[in-house]
């Protein structure tokens, strides 16, 4: 059996079975993937929709077994594998501290237990993550600050604010680690994008956008077009709208993710129909929110429309 549970195998061991997933090995064996805005992050994405490339979002870091969600190893692991944007949760402990974490309560993905914002630091820190199988593995809770500073010339992070984490300390995180022109900011509302604009002017923010009336809504709370990304749902493709985006300059964001079996990534998976990711980006899809980061890219790829380095910011290093 592959994975045991750490209370009978104990952390050390725990270690030694997930070795070969070590980020770091896998680093050094296969180079690690880098996308690192050359001016800005807009023009960024303007460079890859000119080239009609789709950009993988891995949804809360794409974690996998013994890599699990909101962890740097994770996100390390899968920027050795392919070009990718990182989307993590950003909450805050009752001393102030941003840390990344899903949900509310710690039980599903740590051995702790409670509410995770209604904890110190001092307790959070002490816990250990769980993959998506309920495994305990050897990686704490990170930082945000930790978490920027890794990203830096790595990776661009999507940050979905929980509603523990305060704007204005994100943003003064973000600045401080020299990221603000390599993160997308999440809203679900006008008036939260619209607050976020107002914090941090300089930083793109993927807005809902339903249908062409909501960008009207947007430029009426004036965030220009050009600091937003337009998030599409996650339900059925909409060619038609993201043509229309297309020609107001506002990428595109569309969500595959979801809890299956009825998220249109379990479907694909069920179903055998990886290509179908690669029909999204012909669709008008420029940047792929998904739970199969790995298999979205492989069919990208394989449909020519994944990055590559030496362009647009997209770079290889330590590759054979």
């Amino acid at each position: 059996m592959r994975f045991l549970r750490a209370g009978v195998l104990g952390l050390a061991g725990w270690a030694a079975l997930a070795a070969p997933l070590d980020a770091q090995e896998r680093r050094q064996e296969q180079g690690a993937w880098a996308l690192v805005p050359e001016t800005d992050l807009s023009a960024m994405l303007d460079c890859f929709e000119a080239k009609g490339q789709t950009l993988i979002s891995a949804h809360r870091g794409g974690p996998g077994p013994g890599l699990p969600e909101n962890a740097i190893p994770t996100m390390e692991a899968l920027l050795a594998a392919q070009p990718a944007i990182m989307e993590v949760d950003v909450g805050q402990t009752t001393d102030g501290v941003l840390f990344l974490l899903h949900d509310d309560r710690l039980e599903r993905t740590t051995t702790g237990v409670g509410e995770a914002a209604a904890m110190e630091w001092a307790s959070l820190r002490t816990l250990k993550l769980k993959d998506n199988w309920g495994w305990v593995t050897p990686y704490a809770i990170p930082k945000l600050s930790e978490v920027l500073a890794w990203a830096k010339g790595r990776t661009v992070l999507q940050i979905d604010f929980k509603r523990s984490a305060k704007v204005d300390d994100v943003v003064a995180a973000i600045r401080g680690a020299g990221m603000a022109n390599s993160v997308i900011l999440i809203a679900y509302s006008v008036e939260q994008a619209a607050n976020l604009h107002r914090a941090a002017p300089e930083m793109l923010i993927s807005v809902s956008v339903d249908a062409p009336e909501d960008v009207a809504a947007l430029k009426a709370a004036n965030i220009p077009e050009d600091r937003m990304v337009a998030f599409t749902g996650t339900r059925l493709p909409r060619p038609e709208l993201y043509r229309e985006l297309d020609r107001q300059n506002i990428e595109v964001i569309f969500g595959t993710l979801g809890r299956p079996p009825r998220s249109i990534d379990a479907v694909i998976d069920r179903l055998g129909m990886d290509e179908r990711y690669a029909d999204l980006g012909k669709e008008g899809v420029d940047i792929l929110a998904t739970d199969r980061p790995r298999e979205a890219a492989a069919a990208l790829a394989e449909a020519g429309r994944l990055p590559t380095a030496g362009q647009c910011g997209v770079s290889r290093t330590g590759a054979p």
